[in-house]
Parts: structure tokens; C-alpha cells; sequence
């Protein structure tokens, strides 16, 4: 019989609603259960995509003998990290100050009022490897509930005490000015890995937020050297396993430190991330790849990750049918089952799948370390390989629509569309975009998710509604239509309302002033996975502050934004790629370039104009575009005008001179 889960929209919960555990929804509900049982609360957080959440659940969670000790012994509650990322985040920070690191599956015990007594991450069925085996460890947590409880519950109480300590302290400000931004740019190259590209060691994911600050750095300041290792580690990236070179899109990071055996899950928002780098790139590089990867980037997003509503679902699984890498990897003699001897051979060599295997049980990864000598041939054989890899076991794809996530794939589709020539790019952008104001809007107030069409209860967060306008204004942009503008500046001002710390100027928390209180209320500095919400409201302030509505409010709020982040994005720029960015955009004013009465003209701009650089064209005046009123055309002509800031040149008629007036900003 299902249980608690099987109404959820989260397919990660719904994955667990045959389980003979009677798990519950994160509720006030569960913990008032709790409280009248007087038995600890188990907290299990996980997501779809997570290939250790999805052992867990099949040796433990799957189990009569071990549902039947947590049914009698604990009220369950499982919570999606991506559908609640406040909880996750409240209860992360306890595991990692426990035990010094993190992970998913995370499993936390708590107390009926919610604060952590002891936290882990995967347990596995029986002990190994200096861990206990899960039910050992339940019984050891029943016991000191049962004979020490007073105790649990005092530890439980200092320890959210610390936490809620921990949570309120803020760095000291800084401002993020060139010599800062050029600082930051030494040290982010200082940890370049000269052999295999990217930074660091294994596992290695891909570094998209410090890519796009070292390509904003580069326009600036013309440095070689930023240029150098972005390009580099784009290329080791789209030429390793991480890259699917079958279908597109990336992994979410590798393993190893060459980039050859990826963890096989692929989530949207490195795809988004990545689709804006390699797509700004190519407008920087004569080298045919990155155009190349974008456009693969951008047709697997479509493709594969595109819902029948029109938004875009958050993840394909790392296993398949319980096996990472089954979908993905081959071995030489399915290369011959597939081409025949010669072609499969020349594959072979060119994908680097040997005898031996790259992988595991003799399979290889597919890796592209080279162009091929014949491309009409690399297209038919990877037409084939694709044709047959679509009839193997297919991973599951978390269809779940996540507000944030979609903010940023929209972000990328609008900007690599315009200035790639894709519109068919930014038509998917603009779908995507359209439902989730049509469904993740509830009464004037923004939801975090949705799925296949329904709406979920969790509030909207901070990066949701940052994101979703940061995309709205990339769309602005992109279309010329007005009323991106104005749901963007709405969710701006709502960000700027509810999300703001009143005591402490250029901060912001994660939740709503008026959302479900937890044991302190998160707020998250630095950018991680995905750009923190703070760094990406900074960037979509920015953005709006320069597309003429409330200018002088929404730089301000930046400014103090960025100053608030200064000392993070200057110390440990690699935890500030997003932060850095902006204060890339924001020492160049930004530059604003206004094109009027020519689509020529307006590619020119698009495909020119440094990351970070506000572009709009349509007619003079164009009704509800702020940025074209009162630039009229030049002797009745197409006209570019380049400001900086509150400075502008003189309008200029040609694609020469255009790309002088914007050589020419400093």
C-alpha cells in the first residue's frame, strides 16, 4: 500500500511511496506526531538524481524488517533538497559541523521541536568500512532517546543554538573594484590545472561561474592569460567523458581529473551554466568547438530535458536500472554490433574505447580527444551510435520544474540565442518563461516547483526569484517586449521587500520574512553548484538598474549587494564566480548598447558586446523599452548608442564603428 508520499510533486518522493516505511512530508503534522509519541524525528533528504540516496532506499528503506523498527521507533519525514533547499540547507550545516563533511543521502535525527541530536549521510545495510550498518545505528539512537533523553534533548538544543550562531555571522564589507577584480583573477588562475584544465583535483566538476568571471576579465583587461584557461578548460571538458558526445550536454562533474569517467547524472543547471559559457566563448574564439558544444548544449536541453508544459525538468538519473554509466559506455565489440568491423574500428580510435576500458567491466566512456579526419563519417557513425544507445535502458529524468533552474536555462537560451542566431532558442526560453508565470505564481507570490503541470506548496527562495528575473531580463533583451521588464522588476521588488536582513545592510536571507520559520532562517554567501541567491539577485539589480526602471534603486541595491560579498569574492574568489561576474559588469558600467531601426546592426551588438553588456534594438521608441526612448536614427538611418553608466557616445551607423566604440570602454 503507498504511503504518505504517493500525493507529493517531488518524483525523488514519489520514488519512496511504495516504501514499507510510513514516511511522512515535511509538516507541522509529522512533528506534532512526534510529540505525542514522544519518539525521535528520522530526516532523510535526498533528490532524484542522487545515485547513494537511491542504494539507501533499495538495502534500507525498501526493507520490511528495517521499515518495521522505524515505524515503531521514529516518525519519518523525507524531504527533496531541491523542492525545500531551506530545510536541506538548515539541516546540512548541522551534518557538516558534526562530522565535517556533507553528502546525499543526508540523514539527520531530531527531536520533536526539530533540532539535530545526530547527523550522517549514507548509512550502509550492514557495517563496513568503519561505518554502522543503518539499523545498528537506529537502535543506538532509540536506546539514548529512551534512557538519556534529557540529555539528547539539552545537546539538541546547544547544538541549534550554535548553529543559529553560526548562521547570523556575516563577513566584514569590501568593495570589489579593478585591482580587486584582478587579485581575483590571479588566484582563480594560480589553482589552474595546466595538464587537464579546470581547477583542483578529482573529483573535478565543471567551473562554470569562474569561466564566465575569466572571460568578463579578459574583455576588460585584455589578459591573455584568462582567455588562455578558459579556453583550455573548455576545451579538456567538451573532449573528455564528462561530455556526452553522442547527445550533448555535460555531466554533473567527473570523477578523475581528466574528465574521462563522469558521475553520469546531468542536471539542468550546469547545462544552463555551461551552454552560457561556451556560448560566450564562442563569440571570443575562432575555433569552431565552442559554437559547436553550444549548440549541442542547447539542443540536449531542448530535447532531453524540455517538458510537455514547456518548462525544463531538473535531471536524468547517474544509474540506470541501478547501474551507473549502463546507458553511456561501451565496449569494441558493441561497437562492432553496432558500425561493422572498419567502422566501428575508426570509432574506436577516435573515441579512445580500447580492450582494456576506461571505465568499468571493460567499457570506455566516449571521449572526442581530437576532430575527426572525415566529418561527413563521425556524423553518420554518430547518428548510428545514437540510434542504437536510444534502445538500451534510459535513466530516469527527474521531470520536476524548478523555478531557479529554469531562471538560468532561460538566462542562457536568451542570450546564446540572440547572439548566436538561434532564435528558436530564445522561442524556447520564452516558453519556459511563460509557464511559470502562468503556474508557479500563486497569488501574487512565486512557488519553487511544479510537475507535469501541478504546482507545489514550497514557497519560492531567494535564488527563485533572482534567477526567474535574471532570465525575464535576458528575455527583455532578447525580444524587445515589455512585459519581461515588468515581471522582472516585480520580482526584484519582491526580493528586495521579503528577503532583505533589515539590520545589516547589502544582505539577504534565503526564505521569505513570512515563510515557515525553521531553526534559524538560512542565508547562503558563497556560490557553489548553482550561483548563491544573493549573487544572483546582485546580478539581476544590476542588470534591471540599467534597463531604465528605478535605476538609481536597484544600483544601489547592487552596490551594497557586492559590498557585502567583497571580502568572500576577494579571498576565495573560487566560492565567488557568480559575485565576481557582477562586479566584472559592474566595473564596466555596465556598458549599455541601444540599437535602433536595424536587425544588422543588432546582431553586430549582440554578438560583440562583452559579457555583462545591456543590448536592446528595436524602432525609435519603441512602446514599453525604456532604453531606446529619445535615441532617434541618424540621418534617418540604423543607429547604435554605447553608454557606460550615465555617459554615451555618439551614435555610430556601422559594424566598424560600433566595434571601435566598444573596444574603446575601458
Amino acid at each position: 500500500m503507498p504511503n504518505r508520499l504517493a500525493d507529493a510533486t517531488s518524483p525523488y518522493l514519489l520514488q519512496h511511496a511504495d516504501n514499507p516505511i510510513d514516511w511522512w512530508e515535511w509538516s507541522d503534522e509529522a512533528f506534532a506526531e512526534a510529540a505525542e509519541r514522544d519518539v525521535p524525528v528520522l530526516l532523510s533528504v535526498g533528490y532524484a538524481a542522487c545515485h547513494w540516496c537511491h542504494v539507501m532506499a533499495h538495502e534500507s528503506f525498501a526493507d520490511p524488517a528495517t521499515a518495521a523498527q522505524v515505524n515503531a521507533d521514529y516518525v519519518a519525514i523525507k524531504v527533496d533538497r531541491e523542492e525545500r533547499p531551506d530545510i536541506d540547507a538548515v539541516y546540512m550545516a548541522a551534518t557538516q559541523a558534526m562530522t565535517g563533511q556533507g553528502g546525499w543521502p543526508m540523514t539527520c535525527f531530531l527531536t520533536p521541536a526539530g533540532e539535530p541530536f545526530h547527523c550522517g549521510t549514507y548509512y550502509p545495510r550492514e557495517p563496513r568500512q568503519g561505518m554502522p550498518g543503518f539499523r545498528q545505528l537506529l537502535d543506538a539512537v532509540t536506546k539514548a532517546w529512551r534512557e538519556d533523553g534529557a540529555r539528547v534533548r539539552s545537546s539538541a538544543g546547544q547544538i541549534a543554538s550554535r548553529l543559529a550562531d553560526g548562521a547570523a555571522a556575516l563577513l566584514p564589507p569590501a568593495g570589489v573594484d579593478a585591482d580587486a577584480l584582478d587579485s581575483a583573477a590571479v588566484v582563480t588562475i594560480e589553482a589552474f590545472d595546466e595538464r587537464f584544465g579546470g581547477f583542483g583535483a578529482a573529483p573535478k566538476f565543471p567551473p562554470s561561474m569562474a569561466l564566465e568571471f575569466l572571460l568578463r576579465h579578459h574583455e576588460r583587461t585584455g589578459s591573455a592569460e584568462s582567455l588562455r584557461v578558459v579556453a583550455t578548460t573548455a576545451d579538456r571538458m567538451a573532449r573528455g567523458g564528462i561530455h556526452d558526445q553522442l547527445a550533448g550536454g555535460f555531466a554533473r562533474y567527473s570523477v578523475d581529473a581528466r574528465w574521462v569517467v563522469p558521475h553520469f547524472e546531468k542536471m539542468l543547471y550546469d547545462n544552463a551554466l555551461l551552454l552560457r559559457v561556451y556560448g560566450h566563448l564562442a563569440r571570443l574564439s575562432d575555433d569552431p568547438l565552442p559554437r559547436r558544444v553550444a549548440e549541442e548544449t542547447a539542443a540536449f536541453l531542448v530535447r532531453d530535458l524540455g517538458t510537455a508544459e514547456g518548462g525544463f525538468a531538473s535531471a536524468l538519473d547517474a544509474d540506470t536500472d541501478g547501474v551507473e554509466g549502463l546507458t553511456y559506455a561501451w565496449t569494441p565489440d558493441q561497437l562492432r554490433e553496432v558500425l561493422g568491423a572498419d567502422d566501428a574500428a575508426w570509432a574506436a580510435d577516435l573515441l579512445l574505447v580500447t580492450p582494456e576500458g576506461t571505465f568499468e567491466h571493460g567499457a570506455s566512456t566516449l571521449q572526442l580527444p581530437r576532430d575527426p579526419d572525415d566529418p561527413r563519417r563521425w556524423a553518420e557513425v554518430r547518428a548510428r551510435l545514437y540510434a542504437a544507445r536510444a534502445e538500451r535502458p534510459q535513466p530516469a529524468r527527474d521531470d520536476k520544474v524548478v523555478t531557479a533552474w529554469n531562471g538560468l536555462a532561460i538566462t542562457a537560451l536568451a542570450e546564446a540565442g540572440a547572439a548566436l542566431d538561434h532564435p528558436e532558442w530564445v522561442g524556447a526560453a520564452a516558453r519556459a518563461a511563460d509557464l511559470l508565470l502562468d503556474l508557479h505564481v500563486v497569488d501574487g507570490r512565486l512557488r519553487r516547483s511544479s510537475r507535469a503541470g501541478r504546482v507545489g506548496a514550497a514557497a519560492g527562495v531567494l535564488e527563485d526569484h533572482a534567477c526567474l528575473a535574471d532570465g525575464l531580463l535576458a528575455l527583455h533583451q532578447a525580444t524587445g517586449e515589455r512585459r519581461w521588464l515588468d515581471v522582472a522588476t516585480r520580482l526584484l521588488d519582491l526580493a528586495l521587500e521579503h528577503f532583505a536582513d533589515p539590520a545589516h545592510e547589502g544582505h539577504f536571507f534565503d526564505t521569505a520574512d513570512d515563510a515557515e520559520a525553521l531553526l534559524h532562517r538560512p542565508r547562503e554567501l558563497t556560490d557553489n553548484a548553482t550561483p548563491c541567491g544573493s549573487s544572483a539577485l546582485a546580478s539581476a539589480l544590476l542588470t534591471a538598474s540599467v534597463l531604465g526602471v528605478d535605476p538609481a534603486r536597484y544600483r544601489t541595491a547592487a552596490e551594497a549587494a557586492l559590498r557585502a560579498a567583497g571580502t568572500l569574492a576577494v579571498r576565495h574568489p573560487r566560492f565567488a564566480g557568480h559575485w565576481l561576474t557582477a562586479a566584472e559588469a559592474m566595473e564596466r558600467g555596465p556598458l549599455q548598447v541601444a540599437v535602433v531601426g536595424g536587425t544588422e546592426l543588432l546582431g553586430h551588438a549582440r554578438r560583440i558586446a562583452p559579457g555583462g553588456t545591456v543590448v536592446v534594438g528595436g524602432e525609435p521608441d519603441a512602446p514599453g523599452v525604456p532604453l531606446l526612448a529619445g535615441r532617434p536614427l541618424v540621418d534617418g538611418g540604423p543607429a547604435a548608442y554605447v553608454c557606460r553608466g550615465f555617459v554615451c557616445d555618439r551614435p555610430v551607423t556601422t559594424a566598424a564603428e560600433l566595434t571601435a566604440a566598444l573596444l574603446l570602454q575601458p
